[in-house]
């Protein structure tokens, strides 16, 4: 998922059109034809191969054993290339300006509306209508909603995620701190964080934030204290608010006293996690596999985000406990040459079947609604039933999204943003300051859209 936003502004580049290419060469663009069946009615493909390109080689495994399920049925083998997430986005954009793209491929809450708009995506819509196996009711609302543009819709759910707080419970037993618990506020964190930092004397860090991981991170809180990033509808921000400037607040807190941004930028915080520098991280349900993998997963474990006990009775209310929740999208390429292969892969991996085998192998939770269940149960001897209690026992937002939403995020992590604050978190006035200049920088960056 998001690790580091690539500012794309595609409009410059496809200014002149989209040329879509693929291993299968040129073909039509046009989304909207009805699928073409034989006389029996069983498909017929005029492709051998679909080619995949995504940017986690987490679930690489587990997705090419989907496909090959596919090519058992279909007779089209799949090949899925994993690029890292910035070669990602900028081999795509190369390609959507004229060079080769993949078939089928991954599509992102950050980017989706600029390659909806610019005729790169295959149009799926009357593919879905003679579809039964795809209805729109069992999938998550704002994955589904993500990728539609005018009623025309270009990505099918592959995915939705939550995100929960990870621990090292050698280092909370070495400090003797209390392991958190479903009743901790964001003020037990910065408690706890306190403890491990100043009883080790700075040679293990109570936490780790890492800013440029919105998702993941104070995205979080600014819901939890009651403004939002984007407002539902997607015209305007409230982080300049007071709930939101009480929200950031505490965010700086829980930076003075967690690994600075210096070193969270040159080592990252799942480095700093696994190599026990630090007691707590925030992580999201994707990156699950990496911890269940590494040396010391047994001294690892999962519990739900902290809550903002904003009414201060205590207990944790609805709207308190939020939790972020995004979804990929799979897309094709409008310039495939067989773009019934294409849909009838896509659909498979967002099949009941498909989304069900992909909880059961702990790739991702679901797209679909229902499914992701077995998800919780993949990883045995680790408890990460907190990503699936998020929406179970606590509240979802889906990710803060506009237009451009690079334009204001990049924005937002640079200096006149929230940059002098995170480096500077000692200064109360500092982060006070960014979020009235946070509000503007939104505010501009949806009105130039």
């Amino acid at each position: 998922m998001k690790k580091k936003v690539l500012s794309l502004l595609m409009c410059t580049v496809l200014a002149a059109g989209v040329v879509g290419c693929s291993s299968g060469g040129a073909g039509t663009t046009d989304g909207g034809n009805a699928p073409q069946t034989s006389n029996d009615g069983s498909k017929t493909y005029s492709t051998d191969k679909i080619t995949i390109n995504i940017w986690d080689s987490n679930q690489q495994p587990g997705l090419q054993e989907i496909a090959d399920d596919w090519t058992a049925k279909s007779g089209v083998a799949v090949s899925i290339e994993v690029i890292d997430w910035d070669n990602y986005w900028t081999l795509l954009e190369a390609g959507a300006s004229g060079g080769d793209m993949p078939d089928v491929f991954w599509m992102h809450s950050n980017t989706a509306q600029m390659y909806m708009e610019n005729g790169i995506l295959l149009d799926l819509t009357d593919y879905i209508a003679a579809d039964s196996a795809i209805v729109k009711d069992n999938y998550y609302e704002g994955v589904w909603d993500l990728y539609n543009s005018d009623g025309k819709q270009y990505a099918l759910p592959k995915d939705h995620d939550t995100i929960a707080l990870l621990y090292n419970k050698a280092i909370f037993e070495e400090y003797g701190v209390d392991a958190p618990t479903d009743d901790w506020t964001w003020e037990d964190m910065y408690e706890a964080a306190k403890t491990i930092t100043e009883k080790s004397n700075g040679d293990i860090y109570g936490l780790a934030l890492n800013t440029s991981n919105n998702q993941d991170g104070w995205y979080n809180l600014v819901y939890d204290y009651g403004a939002q990033v984007i407002t539902e509808d997607h015209k305007g921000t409230t982080i300049g608010s007071d709930q939101g400037k009480e929200a950031m607040e505490m965010v700086r807190k829980l930076l003075t006293v967690g690994a600075p941004q210096s070193v969270v930028a040159e080592t990252g915080t799942d480095s700093l996690f696994q190599s026990g520098k630090v007691g707590m991280i925030t992580q999201g349900s994707w990156m699950i596999n990496s911890f269940y993998t590494a040396e010391n997963h047994a001294d690892y474990a999962w519990a739900m985000l902290p809550y903002a006990d904003t009414n201060g009775n205590g207990s944790c209310d609805s709207g308190e406990r939020y939790s972020c929740y995004n979804g990929l999208g799979w897309a094709a390429n409008a310039g495939v040459s067989d773009p019934q292969a294409c849909y009838d892969l896509i659909s498979y991996f967002c099949s009941e079947e498909g989304q069900l085998k992909q909880a059961k192998l702990g790739v991702t939770m679901g797209g679909m609604k229902g499914v992701s269940e077995d998800f919780a149960n993949a990883f045995e001897g680790m408890d990460v039933s907190a990503f699936t209690r998020a929406e179970e026992e606590g509240d979802l937002y889906f990710r803060p999204y506009t237009r451009k939403t690079p334009v204001w995020e990049d924005a937002l992590q640079q200096a006149g943003g929230f940059l002098d604050a995170w480096q500077n978190p000692e200064d109360p006035a500092l982060m006070s300051t960014a979020c009235d200049n946070a509000q503007k920088i939104i505010e501009d960056a949806i009105a130039a859209e």
